[in-house]
C-alpha cells in the first residue's frame, strides 16, 4: 500500500495543470519495427506504468519497415501536441542517417528528444569450433597474421552488427570479410553451424548460446564487466575505449512538442524503468535502466550520428 501511495502521489504530480494530455487523450508510442523484438519489448514495458503516472491511456503502435524509417517519419508528422512519442533506436538515430543519404525523416530537426529509455551491451562472440582462439587479443593476432581470411557475420548491410564490426576492425588494425544476412536469425544459426566464425551481437540474444558452451565471448561494450558475463572483459579493458559504447533505445517527440510535455514523459519514463517488476523485465532482455534529460538525449543523438558516419566513412558504407 506504502509503494502505490507514493505512484499515485507521482502520478499527480506528473500530470500537473497545463499539461498536454488534457482531455484523457491517449499517449501515442510508435514503436519503429515489428512486435516481438528488443524495440517492441521496451515500448511495451512503459505502457502499464505510464498510464498509472500519467494518468492516461498509453496506445502502443507498431509501424515497422525500411530499418525503422517508416516509423521515425510518422512520429516526426505527428502534431505537436505531446500525445505522441516514438522509440528511437541507435538504429534510427545513428546508423540510419549514416548510411542513407535520403531518409523520410530528419533525425535532429525532426525530433525532440526525450529521454534514453535503456542501454544494451554488445558482444563479440565466435564459434571455438571453428576458430580455437582463447581472448579478444589472440583474435587481433590471428586476424592480423591472416588478414581477410575470417569472416564475420551481422544481421545485414547497415544494420548495428554491420557497424559495430566495422568499428572494431578501424579500433584494432585487422580485416574481417562482412557476410551480410537477411535477420539475426539466419545469421546467428551459421554461426552455430560453423559457416562463419564471428558474430557481432546484443549480449541478450547470445547469452544463452555462450551459456551452452556454443559460443565463446570476448568482449563487451558496457561500462563495466557484466555480472552475466563477468569473466568477459570490456574493449576499453582491452584498448579499444572506442569500441566500448553498447547500442540503446530511447523515447523522441516532433520537433516543437513543449517542453512541458517532453519534462513530464520524461520524468514518468525514469520513474517507470526504476520499478522493480519493469527493472527485471527490461533486465530479462539483456536491457538495463537510464532515464536521462531531454537535454541529454537530444546531445546524445547528436554524437551518436557523427560516430556512424566516421565508421560508414571508413568502411565505405552506403545503402543508397
Amino acid at each position: 500500500m506504502q509503494r502505490r501511495t507514493v505512484l499515485s502521489a507521482l502520478a499527480t504530480a506528473t500530470v500537473a495543470p497545463g499539461m498536454s494530455f488534457a482531455q484523457s487523450k491517449p499517449l501515442r508510442i510508435i514503436v519503429p519495427f515489428p512486435p516481438g523484438g528488443a524495440t517492441d519489448i521496451t515500448g511495451r514495458s512503459l505502457q502499464e506504468p505510464l498510464q498509472r503516472l500519467l494518468g492516461v491511456p498509453v496506445v502502443i503502435e507498431n509501424r515497422g519497415g525500411a530499418g525503422g524509417s517508416i516509423g521515425m517519419a510518422e512520429v516526426a508528422r505527428a502534431p505537436a501536441d505531446g500525445l505522441t512519442v516514438g522509440v528511437a533506436t541507435l538504429s534510427t538515430h545513428g546508423v540510419n542517417p549514416a548510411v542513407f543519404n535520403k531518409l523520410p525523416y530528419d533525425p535532429v530537426a525532426g525530433f525532440v528528444g526525450v529521454t534514453e529509455i535503456v542501454k544494451a551491451p554488445g558482444v563479440i562472440v565466435i564459434n571455438p569450433a571453428v576458430l580455437p582462439i582463447k581472448d579478444c587479443a589472440d583474435l587481433v593476432r590471428y586476424l592480423k597474421a591472416n588478414p581477410g581470411k575470417v569472416s564475420y557475420a551481422t544481421p545485414g548491410n547497415g544494420t548495428i552488427g554491420h557497424m559495430w564490426g566495422e568499428l572494431f576492425k578501424s579500433s584494432t588494425g585487422t580485416s574481417m570479410v562482412h557476410i551480410p544476412y537477411r535477420g539475426a536469425g539466419p545469421a546467428i544459426n551459421d554461426v552455430l553451424g560453423g559457416q562463419v566464425a564471428v558474430y557481432f551481437d546484443q549480449v541478450a540474444s547470445s547469452l544463452p548460446h555462450v551459456k551452452a558452451g556454443k559460443l565463446k565471448a570476448l568482449a563487451v561494450s558496457w561500462p563495466q564487466r557484466l555480472a552475466v558475463l563477468p569473466e568477459v572483459p570490456t574493449y576499453a579493458e582491452l584498448g579499444y575505449p572506442q569500441a566500448n559504447e553498447p547500442s540503446w533505445f530511447g523515447l523522441v517527440a516532433p520537433a516543437g512538442t513543449p517542453a512541458d510535455a517532453v519534462v513530464r514523459i520524461q520524468r514518468a519514463v525514469a520513474t517507470a524503468v526504476q520499478e522493480p517488476d519493469v527493472r527485471d523485465r527490461l533486465a530479462g532482455q539483456g536491457l538495463y535502466p537510464s532515464g536521462s534529460t531531454p537535454a541529454e538525449f537530444s546531445q546524445q543523438i547528436v554524437r551518436e550520428i557523427e560516430k556512424m558516419k566516421k565508421v560508414a566513412a571508413y568502411a565505405r558504407i552506403k545503402l543508397d
